[in-house]
C-alpha cells in the first residue's frame, strides 16, 4: 500500500475548514464546517428526536431487550452493596448462581446515575431518569467519531453525510433508544472511534494511541467485537510493514497504548481469584495475554525494525503473527473457536435457534427473507464500491482500511446477524464518498434526469432503513389472508409484564421454574431466584427448566423436588413452551396446556387480562 493519499482541501487539524462545499461567507454556514459546533447540532437534534418520539409511546422505561432488564438486576444489585469484582448472578439458575460475563464498567454509569439522580426524587423514577440519560448520552461520541472519520477521508461534505447516514441509523434502531442500556451503544460508538483514528492522513501518534485504547475498552466491555478489533490490529500491523519508519510513531503508539490499556482494564475489572481462568466471552487471561503480547511485539517490531527493508518488515511481522497465533494455541486454544460450540445441543434446538440476532441469514432467510436488505444490503454496496475504488487507484489506502474491516464485519453478520450493524456502521464512509461524486456529476449537469435519479437511488441504497422499509413493503404485498390468520395467535398476551407477575408478589422468596423469556421480568419484579433466563452461561438451570416441561408429570415432579422449586410458571403463548408442548405430548407442559393439572401443582389466582398461570408447587406427603 502507498502513503495516504492527499485528500483535496484536507488540513492537518480536525477542527479546521475543508473541502467538499462552496467556501463559507460567515455566520451559520460557517459554523457548519467547523467539526464540533456541526457535531453538537447534530447531536442535541438527533437525541431530542428520538427522546419526543421514543418516550412518547413507551410503556416501560427499561428497552425492551431481555439484557437490558439483566443490566438493571446487576446495577441494582451493585449499588445494593454486591462487590465490584462480584459478577455473580445469585438468583439466577441452580443453587450457588450463574457467574455472568458483563462488565462492570458500563454498571458503573448507570449506577452512578441512578445514585446522583436518587437525591431528588423517589427511587423508580431515579432508575428511569438514568436509563433514559445513559444511551441517549452516548450518541454524541459515536456521532463525533463517525464525523471526524468522514471528514478526515472527505471533507465537510462528508462529514455532513457520515453524520446524516449516523443519524439515521441511530434513530431507526434501538440501541441508543432511551432504556437501552446493554453494552451495544457502547462498542458501536467505540467502533467508530477506532474507525476515525485509523484514517488519520497524517499518521499521527495521539490518533493511533486513542484508536489502542478504544480497542481495549470494546474488549474489556464486550466480546463481541474481538474479531473486529484483531482486524484493526491487523491493519496497523500491516501498514507498518509495508510503510516502515514514515508509520513507526503510529504503530509504537497503538501498541504501547493497546497494551497498557488492556492491562489496567484486566486488574481492574477482573477478580482476583479468576486471573489465571480462560473465558471466551469475556476479558478473561485469554483476551488479556493475546492483546497484551500482540500490542507489545508490535512495538517491539516498530522501535528495532522500522528501518529494515520492506521485505524483512514482513517477514518480522510473520514472527510477531507466529508468536500471537502460538500464545493463542498455548493459552486460549478454546478462543480459537466457536465460544457456543459447548452448548448443549439441547438448548440450541430449544432455545439458540430462535434468538433473532443470533441467526445466520441462512436462517433468516428462511424465517424472514424480506429482512436481509436492512442486514445487509448497505455492507455489500459499501464493500462493491470499496472493490471498485481500488481497482481504479482512487484513494487506494483509505478504501482498502475500509475494506478489509468492512468485509470483516459482514462475514461475521453472515454468521450472526447482529454483526450487521457493525458492517452497516462502517458502510457510511465508502459510501459517503460515492454519494459526494455522484452529486458532483449530477450537479454539473442539471438537465440530466437519469443523473438526478442515480444521485436519489445511491442516497437511499446507503441507507439501510431504506432496504428495510422496502423489505417490509413488499412483505405486505406478498402476505396473504392465511399467513395473516397464522400472524394472528402471536398477538398474544404478555406473561412478562409487572401486571402478569402480580401472583408473584403475594407469596414468599423462592425459586420459580419459568420458561427462559420470563427469567429477567421475574427478577426484575420480583425478590424470586428462578431456574431459567436466556444466557449461555446458565446452561445448568436452562436444561432443568427444559427438562421439567418435557418429562411426565410423575418425572416432572422429581425435577421440581431435587432442585427446590416452589412454584412453577406456565406459559402457554411462549415460543419455546410451546415447541416442547408438541415436541413431548405426554410432558408437564402439553398436560397443562390440555387442562390436566397433576395434584402437586396448586393454581394461584389469575387475572383474565394476563398470558401465565402460576402453579404453587407442593411436594406429595408419603
Amino acid at each position: 500500500m502507498n502513503a495516504v493519499q492527499p485528500i483535496p482541501h484536507a488540513s492537518s487539524a480536525i477542527d479546521a475548514p475543508r473541502g467538499g462545499l462552496s467556501a463559507p461567507t460567515g455566520g451559520l454556514r460557517d459554523l457548519l464546517t467547523r467539526l464540533w459546533p456541526t457535531v453538537i447540532a447534530y447531536s442535541v437534534i438527533l437525541a431530542a428526536a428520538i427522546l419526543i418520539t421514543k418516550l412518547s409511546g413507551a410503556t416501560d422505561y427499561v428497552g425492551p431487550d431481555n439484557d437490558d432488564g439483566m443490566r438493571l438486576v446487576e446495577v441494582r444489585d451493585f449499588l445494593a452493596g454486591q462487590g465490584w469484582f462480584d459478577l455473580m448472578q445469585y438468583r439466577l439458575g441452580l443453587d450457588g448462581g450463574t457467574l455472568m460475563h458483563w462488565s462492570r464498567l458500563i454498571d458503573l454509569p448507570i449506577a452512578s446515575l441512578i445514585w446522583f439522580f436518587g437525591l431528588f426524587v423517589p427511587h423508580e423514577t431515579a432508575e428511569a431518569l438514568a436509563l433514559g440519560v445513559w444511551p441517549v448520552s452516548l450518541i454524541l461520541p459515536a456521532m463525533l467519531a463517525m464525523a471526524v472519520a468522514g471528514r478526515r477521508i472527505g471533507g465537510v461534505a462528508a462529514m455532513h453525510i457520515s453524520l446524516g447516514l449516523t443519524g439515521l441509523a441511530i434513530y431507526t434502531g434501538n440501541r441508543f433508544a432511551p432504556g437501552a442500556i446493554d453494552h451495544h451503544n457502547a462498542q458501536l460508538a467505540l467502533v467508530a472511534t477506532m474507525i476515525a483514528m485509523l484514517l488519520d492522513p497524517e499518521r499521527r501518534a495521539w490518533s493511533y494511541a486513542v484508536a489502542g485504547i478504544a480497542a481495549a475498552v470494546a474488549i474489556a466491555i464486550g466480546a463481541e467485537t474481538t474479531p473486529f478489533v484483531a482486524a484493526v490490529c491487523l491493519t496497523i500491523a500491516l501498514l507498518w510493514a509495508w510503510e516502515g519508519e514514515d508509520f513507526s510513531a503510529a504503530a509504537k503508539a497503538f501498541g504501547l497504548a493497546l497494551a497498557i490499556a488492556i492491562s489496567i482494564l484486566f486488574f481492574a475489572t477482573v477478580p482476583p481469584r479468576l486471573y489465571s481462568t480462560v473465558t471466551c466471552d469475556n476479558l478473561s487471561l485469554g483476551y488479556y495475554s493475546l492483546a497484551a503480547i500482540g500490542g507489545g511485539l508490535l512495538l517491539f517490531s516498530a522501535v528495532f525494525a522500522s528501518r529494515l527493508r520492506r521485505p524483512l518488515r514482513f517477514a518480522t511481522l510473520a514472527v510477531v503473527g507466529a508468536g500471537v497465533l502460538g500464545s493463542a494455541i498455548v493459552i486460549a486454544p478454546e478462543c480459537l473457536s466457536d465460544p457456543l460450540a459447548g452448548l448443549d445441543p439441547m438448548l440450541v434446538e430449544l432455545w439458540l435457534r430462535n434468538v433473532s440476532e443470533a441467526q445466520s441469514i441462512f436462517a433468516l432467510g428462511r424465517t424472514d427473507p424480506f429482512s436481509i436488505g436492512g442486514f445487509y444490503a448497505a455492507g455489500l454496496f459499501g464493500i462493491a464500491v470499496c472493490i471498485f475504488r481500488v481497482v481504479q487507484r482512487d484513494r487506494v489506502q483509505i478504501h482498502l482500511i475500509l475494506l478489509f474491516l468492512l468485509m470483516t464485519s459482514w462475514a461475521i453478520a453472515l454468521i450472526q446477524v447482529r454483526g450487521s450493524t457493525f458492517s452497516n456502521l462502517i458502510s457510511i464512509l465508502p459510501l459517503a464518498l460515492l454519494i459526494i461524486d455522484v452529486r458532483r456529476i449530477s450537479n454539473g449537469d442539471s438537465e440530466n434526469v437519469a443523473a438526478a435519479f442515480v444521485y436519489i437511488v445511491t442516497v437511499l441504497a446507503s441507507a439501510p432503513a431504506a432496504w428495510a422499509v422496502g423489505g417490509g413493503f413488499i412483505s405486505l404485498q406478498m402476505e396473504n389472508a392465511a399467513q395473516k390468520k397464522a400472524a394472528e395467535p402471536a398477538k398474544k398476551i404478555s406473561c412478562t409484564s409487572q401486571a402478569a407477575l402480580a401472583p408473584l408478589a403475594g407469596l414468599p422468596a423462592g425459586l420459580v421454574s419459568a420458561p427462559s423469556e420470563m427469567g429477567v421480568p421475574i427478577l426484575r419484579f420480583t425478590a424470586n431466584r428462578v431456574l431459567s433466563a436466556p444466557y449461555h452461561r446458565n446452561q445448568g438451570g436452562m436444561l432443568t427448566e427444559l427438562h421439567i416441561g418435557m418429562a411426565e408429570p410423575q418425572e416432572a415432579e422429581a425435577f421440581l423436588k431435587g432442585t427446590g422449586v416452589t412454584v412453577l410458571a406456565f406459559c402457554p403463548g411462549d415460543l419455546q413452551t410451546r415447541e416442547i408442548a408438541k415436541l413431548k405430548p405426554d410432558g408437564l407442559y402439553s398436560q397443562l396446556g390440555k387442562g390436566n393439572i397433576p395434584p402437586y401443582l396448586e393454581p394461584l389466582p389469575k387475572a383474565a387480562d394476563v398470558g401465565v398461570q402460576f402453579f404453587r408447587y407442593r411436594p406429595a406427603t408419603n
